[in-house]
Formats: C-alpha cells, structure tokens, sequence
C-alpha cells in the first residue's frame, strides 16, 4: 500500500470495556489522508491558496475486525482504490501487528470556493498526480 502511519493508542482513546472507542477510528482515517498529504507538501492550507480546493467528506465507512487497546499502536495503510472527474475514493486497513483490526474507506470531493459558495469541480490534475506518486 502507498501510504502508512501509525497511532500508539491512548488512554483517552478507550471505552470503559478499555477497547478503542469507535469514533476514533474515523478520526484515525482523515488524519491519515491529512498526513499524506503533507508528506507530499500538500495540505488544507497549501490546497486552499494553490487551487481554492478543499477535499471534503461525502462519505465514509468502516467494518471492524478485531478489537485494539491502549498501548497497542496501530498502523494504517492508505491508498486510492477510484478516481472520478470530482471526487476520489481512499481505502484504508488497520493492523496492530500483523492482527488486521478494521478496513474503512473515504470518498471525498474536490470542491472548489465560488462566489462565495463551495462547489463540487473537477480534480486539479497536479493533486492527482502527486497522489498517484506514490502509488
């Protein structure tokens, strides 16, 4: 896969059973696509004033394997499985070790700022082509 990072796991992100709380995993997912991105220099920011872009969520999913804890440290894998003319499509595996905790995916548009409005445009080929870089 493309892209990997990891996240040691915290106290804070536990349940009371001591088990990731779910929601962080979705937070595990964007933070990794935003980490990706500044590897390759590109980030919201960088976005904005270069293209007038941001690369919001329309969706996002996730099918849970197997339970992980505080102190284990997870790694997530990232790569982009579709390109359409405005919105791609991430997918993501996460393992502690070799144990396979969760799948999950994103879709994201390429939406652009027009008078004022955010506006779905097609993706600048440059952003493509730095993703597609490291594939």
């Amino acid at each position: 896969m493309p892209f990997q990072t990891s996240y040691m796991i915290e106290w804070g992100d536990c349940d009371e059973a001591g088990i990731v709380f779910y929601p962080r995993y979705f937070y595990w997912l964007d933070t990794t696509f935003h980490r990706w991105g500044r590897s390759l220099g590109i980030n919201q920011r960088t976005l904005r004033a270069t293209y007038g872009a941001v690369t919001p969520l329309m969706e996002v999913g996730a099918t849970f394997r197997s339970p992980a804890s505080y102190d284990d440290e997870l790694t997530v894998h990232a790569q982009i499985d579709e390109w359409r003319d405005k919105q791609f499509r991430l997918s993501y595996r996460l393992m502690v070790g070799e144990r396979p905790i969760a799948e999950g995916f994103e879709r994201r548009a390429w939406a652009i700022f027009q008078d004022g409005k955010l506006r779905s445009a097609p993706i600048a080929p440059e952003f493509r082509a730095a993703l597609e870089g490291n594939t």
